[in-house]
């Protein structure tokens, strides 16, 4: 990225100013080599959120941003419902509420690290994953209705964990203004089918090693300690998320174009946030949300029953889930003022400081877990959320490595098979859905995940916690 018209105004904080038809200034976060790795489309594009009706003080790009549809990935944009402001498919993107949940499992390394084959096979045999993978639920129209409404608390109810899960999942794992008559039929014919399934592209399921711990007092609160064993589920709505996108995007692009809103760019059709369209849009995009938190919910079960069979010790309980694909309304201090936004964080995570009436009691003397993914071959890291990142942007920070190099290119450059060799002698066991999936998923298609985590702490918007080394990866 050209930095030429970044002012650095902080520690890995660079702003650009309104120019033209900006009507709030652009705020990067980075450091200088992560900055260099951008894309130049990734600023042009928070400069067109920029210029989006009710923006609120700054379009933000986090330090794994890169090139996306509408919003760059790694995009923070709050907008304010009384001043016009809108809410935008391409701003929440087309995997609705993909998120991380991890997985506390009462296990330390030593306890299973001779079977971790065995563990690998039923996790990989238990847990649908790849292209058009199917679950164990196949859900009637009314069944769907009811998940859509009900999210995680659905599948709850259905027998698929306890009520104490929900306390750590966020929004107690339920959008309440999800409406599902909002919900085209088509989406939801392609869910019926893939509650409970990972998907393909980036989600995965890690069996993860804690192998350094960087704050005592803030990983006890979370229940976490040196050699622990998590395991983390990344996924999202699957095929109803898409097509709620693929939807209401035209729908949009029509709104705008006759109520007057000026688009700096196809791909950030919109809706005023009060209109009927806004409406139904957040309506069905909550549907969305809730089909997430209820996929991985279904899943945690299923892992559940996998480590009960293979180590009867194991106690799994809920650490966190956390969704990086959404709009929400949520309360915020603008110049003083306590006022509500519309947050969009399209691969951004919300990073809550301590004390926020969101967390959980557990939690709120030390604030929200961060759920950052690596790669399959490097680590991950639970980050704490700070008092600053919610000045700094609206409570939100990055949300993984992000890609350096499009999926084409992966698979140009690595071979499945010689990845899962690699891997191997790192004592990284692979189970892909498919051998091109791995080669697209390459660690060497993403940005240095440690570099984006450091950035992130250099900026006060989360701190670290943990680190995590993967030990097991089923991807999709």
């Amino acid at each position: 990225m050209d930095i030429g018209n970044l002012e650095r105004q902080g520690p890995c904080r660079w702003v650009m100013k309104p120019t033209g038809k900006m009507r709030v200034p652009v705020v990067v976060f980075a450091d200088e080599q992560l900055l260099g790795q951008m894309d130049q489309m990734v600023l042009q594009q928070a400069c067109n959120v920029a210029q989006l009706p009710g923006v609120v003080s700054a379009s933000i790009a986090m330090p794994d941003a890169h090139w996306g549809y509408g919003f760059p990935i790694g995009g923070v944009g709050a907008f304010d419902p009384k001043a016009g402001g809108v809410v935008s498919a391409g701003g929440v993107g087309f995997d609705i509420a993909c998120g991380v949940r991890a997985l506390r499992t009462g296990l330390t390394y030593d306890q299973i690290a001779g079977c971790k084959e065995r563990l690998a096979d039923l996790l990989a045999a238990r847990i649908p994953a790849g292209v058009g993978s199917r679950g164990r639920l196949v859900l009637s129209k009314a069944q769907l209705d009811e998940m859509l409404e009900g999210g995680a608390e659905w599948a709850v109810a259905k027998g698929y964990g306890t009520r104490e899960d929900l306390r750590f999942i966020e929004e107690h794992g339920r959008m309440i203004r999800a409406d599902p008559s909002c919900v085209s039929d088509q989406a939801k014919q392609r869910q019926r089918d893939e509650v409970g399934t990972l998907g393909s592209g980036n989600h995965y399921l890690e069996v993860q090693r804690v192998t350094q711990v960087y704050d005592q007092q803030v990983a006890e609160a979370f229940g976490i300690g040196q050699e622990d064993i998590l395991v983390s589920l990344h996924c999202g709505s699957r095929g109803l998320g898409h097509q709620i996108g693929t939807d209401f995007l035209p729908r949009m692009a029509r709104e705008a174009a006759s109520t007057g809103i000026e688009l700096p760019e196809k791909e950030l059709a919109c809706a005023r946030i009060e209109s009927d369209l806004g409406r139904m849009y957040l309506g069905a995009m909550f549907s969305g949300i809730n089909c997430a938190m209820a996929n991985r919910q279904v899943l945690t079960e299923l892992v559940r029953e996998v480590f009960a069979e293979v180590l009867p010790d194991a106690r799994v309980t809920v650490l966190y889930d956390v969704s990086h694909n959404t709009c929400k309304p949520e309360e915020h201090v603008v110049d003083g003022k306590r006022i509500q936004l519309y947050v969009h964080r399209k691969g951004a995570t919300r990073a809550f400081g301590p004390g926020h009436p969101a967390l959980p009691e557990e939690y709120k003397a030390v604030g929200q877990p961060v759920l950052i993914g690596g790669t399959m071959g490097t680590a991950s890291y639970i980050l704490v959320g700070t008092g600053q990142a919610m000045d700094l942007a609206f409570g939100s920070c990055c949300h993984g490595a992000g890609r350096a190099m499009s999926r084409a290119q992966a698979i140009k450059t690595w071979h499945g098979r010689d990845l899962v060799r690699q891997l191997a002698q790192q004592q990284i066991i692979i189970k892909g859905a498919s051998i091109k999936g791995i080669a697209e998923e390459a660690p060497g298609a993403y940005k240095d995940v440690h570099a984006v985590v450091e950035a992130t702490e250099v900026a006060g918007l989360a701190r670290k916690v943990a680190r995590l080394e993967p030990l097991i990866c089923v991807k999709g």
